[in-house]
């Protein structure tokens, strides 16, 4: 019985532990429904799901035969943010012993601040580039320490009246150790700190450079963009080691995708990719995007790039970064109110950019620089000349796309921004690309031309004899207007009477001052353009469009442009492009680099070149024969016949000597080959080269790459040979 009495009383407390328990439980469901109802309805609402970007690879680049020449890989960053810098430490102190750091090892970091790194400090603003220099401006600018605009022939910023009555200064411009002292006391250097301990000016100077990096992204510059700092890039893992066993205040250790570039050669071709440098470049993008989606203008729609992005800066990187870009992918994001991720779903793949491959053959563009450097070199040891520059272009004859593209001196994208100190300061200026950008007078190169538009004009047949006496006087005017032959200047001798390709052949000045007499400029302005002389040649990269002949008022300066003269100026790819179109017939193709583009697995073909004709010059089988048969008896029998001896296929060429008002004069050379069914043209132009026919053999040399023999050593010819 007692047992009995014992197992309900325990049944008793146990149903009453379970109704209690109920009771709490129910006090919880309450308190959660009813009372905190509101407070996880919010926290609820805080895990709202939010779209993240992915980034994608950009393209990779190629040439014809599919070597790939640009491509992506990933590198270790380090950024440094003061703000990240404990409070109980000094943003200043945590820099130094980074910088500190990176200096042990060899290593160099962005540094931007255009003053010199050592006292008496001045300013490098005038060498700083033009980007750096509008930064430094509107931050001074922004912090009312200077109003002025700083430019590369006046690179001093001019002192505020406000900051003229704050230093007690009677000086209009602010020195470089103004500025140090004034980010000196910015950046509290010297809080805190017993004197007898405070920074050298060598430390304060490295300290001072990354602050002022970093707050460069703080202040506003009048939207003028500028990208995340990121302190140095490509750290190896040894120092990554050393930091995260350091630790380095401030620092934080990422990743990004950077350009890999797998050659030295084609570096004008090629370019480089670079940050969104302002809200001007976001906005002339978006409207670029926009016209290329075919939206109508003030159509306001999403636009790929942000400020944050990169982009093709120059050459190909720029030409086609619509294929190399690629398209960003979106992630749709849960997270809890803890931040912590609860669910993704991916909406959007990133897709990576097309192959771009290009016209170009990277190991003929390689034999091309090297043959046009092996001249050039020789050129400068014989005189001791350190500017002079060069250029060579070839075309396809077929299309019109760029086989190769020359310029001398260069540099290498794999290693550009370890010279770029030493190729800023080279006077041959590398980065200048003067197969497209630089123009030069023709000189005899021109005289093809001119002997098309005579022929095509009925002034002069094949055979046509004309007495070349050697002094061409313009009738009228027999004082002042006459044009010597080279061979009349040098001994007083002539021609004779010779036809339109002997005259080629012998490089008359006689014979096409008068045909340029009876041409007049007019018609002969438009032969030349026709010809795609002074106008686009169709390149997708900038160019220069060059001058058309002109002359003084009142003299008709056509005598002198029919041998290549009277002030017009074209650019290497022009003139092998002219080239091209002559033995091609008349028929004048755009130039193109790109070849294709396919998507990124290869599986899609997006874009083919085709042929695109521009201009057309009219040309009968006869005038082509007889032109064509000019230049090729200049390499057979003509001057410069030894220099082709050694070469692997029939071509045909013209020299030229374009007077610059120099002592020497440029030296300018066309040619083609074979000569029966022409595949390539070339030009090669070197600045103060003297004869055309001194870069003969460099011709040569590209002729033998291209036709795939022995290469032959560019030969010079003595400083004085006579001009042909």
């Amino acid at each position: 019985m007692e047992n009995e009495k014992q197992f309900h009383r325990r049944s008793a407390v146990l149903l009453g532990i379970f109704a209690l328990c109920l009771l709490a439980f129910a006090g919880l469901l309450y308190h959660a429904q009813v009372v905190r109802h509101q407070d996880y309805l919010s926290k609820s609402a805080t895990q709202v799901t939010h779209t993240e970007t992915i980034e994608t690879s950009r393209g990779v680049i190629t040439d014809r035969n599919g070597k790939t020449l640009v491509t992506n890989r990933e590198i270790y960053t380090v950024s440094f943010d003061p703000k990240q810098v404990p409070k109980n430490e000094s943003a200043a102190w945590a820099a130094l012993r980074l910088v500190e750091l990176f200096q042990e090892q060899g290593l160099t970091w962005t540094d931007t601040l255009p003053i010199t790194q050592t006292a008496p400090f001045s300013y490098t603003t005038a060498t700083a580039g033009v980007t750096n220099r509008t930064r430094f401006e509107k931050y001074l600018n922004a912090l009312g320490w200077s109003d002025s605009v700083l430019t590369e022939e006046d690179p001093i910023p001019v002192m505020t009246p406000s900051l003229r009555d704050r230093l007690s200064s009677v000086s209009e411009t602010l020195t470089a150790g103004s500025v140090m002292t004034l980010l000196r006391e910015r950046y509290k250097l010297d809080d805190g700190v017993p004197e007898d301990q405070r920074m050298t000016d060598r430390q304060a100077r490295l300290v001072i450079g990354v602050l002022y990096e970093a707050d460069l992204r703080a202040v506003s510059l009048e939207n003028y963009y500028v990208p995340p700092y990121v302190f140095a890039q490509e750290v190896s893992a040894e120092v990554l080691s050393i930091l995260n066993d350091g630790g380095f205040s401030g620092v934080a250790v990422g990743q990004e995708s950077v350009r890999q570039y797998n050659t030295d050669y084609a570096a004008h071709i090629l370019g480089r990719v670079g940050d969104i440098q302002s809200t001007d470049d976001l906005d002339q993008l978006n409207a670029q995007w926009a016209a290329a989606q075919g939206l109508a203008e003030g159509e306001s729609p999403q636009s790929p790039y942000r400020l944050d992005d990169r982009l093709g800066r120059d050459g190909v990187e720029r030409a086609f970064e619509t294929y190399l870009r690629g398209i960003e992918g979106k992630r749709i994001v849960t997270t809890n109110a803890a931040g912590k991720i609860t669910g993704e779903l991916y909406t959007a793949d990133p897709q990576p950019g097309g192959t771009v491959a290009l016209t170009i053959d990277i190991d003929f563009q390689a034999d091309v620089e090297n043959a046009l450097a092996e001249t050039v070199e020789a050129m400068n040891a014989e005189d001791g000349l350190e500017t002079r520059g060069a250029a060579a272009a070839v075309v396809s004859v077929a299309d019109g796309g760029i086989l190769a593209l020359a310029s001398y001196p260069n540099f290498s994208q794999r290693t550009y921004f370890q010279d770029l100190e030493e190729k800023s300061a080279d006077p041959g200026n590398p980065f200048y690309n003067r197969a497209l950008l630089g123009t030069y007078a023709p000189g005899s190169t021109y005289k093809p031309l001119t002997a098309v538009a005579a022929l095509e004009s009925g002034i002069i047949s094949p055979s046509t004899r004309i007495n070349a006496t050697g002094h061409w006087v313009y009738p009228g005017d027999p004082t002042n207007s006459y044009a010597n032959c080279w061979l009349y200047n040098s001994s007083r001798g002539h021609h004779g009477r010779i036809n339109v390709s002997e005259a080629i052949n012998v490089s008359c000045n006689y014979f096409f001052a008068q045909l340029g007499y009876e041409l007049g400029l007019t018609a002969l302005t438009e032969y030349t353009a026709a010809f795609g002389l002074g106008q686009p040649t169709g390149i997708e990269l900038g160019e220069n469009v060059g001058v058309l002949p002109a002359g003084q008022p009142g003299q008709d300066p056509a005598p002198w442009a029919a041998f290549g003269q009277a002030d017009q100026l074209y650019t290497p790819l022009q003139l092998a492009s002219y080239t091209a179109t002559l033995v091609r017939g008349g028929e004048r193709y755009a130039a193109h680099l790109l070849q294709s583009v396919r998507s990124h697995d290869g599986s899609q073909l997006l874009y083919e070149s085709q042929p695109e004709v521009l201009s057309s010059v009219d040309m009968s089988p006869e005038t082509l024969a007889a032109v064509k048969k000019g230049m090729g008896d200049l390499v057979t029998t003509g001057s410069i016949a030894r220099y082709f001896q050694d070469c692997a296929v029939s071509a045909g060429a013209k020299t030229g000597s374009a007077q610059t008002g120099e002592k020497v004069a440029n030296g300018v050379f066309i040619c083609f080959a074979p000569f029966d069914e022409p595949e390539i043209a070339v030009a090669v132009v070197i600045e103060k080269g003297g004869s055309g026919a001194a870069l003969a053999s460099t011709a040569v040399s590209i002729l033998n790459a291209y036709f795939d023999q022995s290469e032959i050593g560019a030969a010079l010819l003595p400083e004085g040979t006579l001009l042909p």
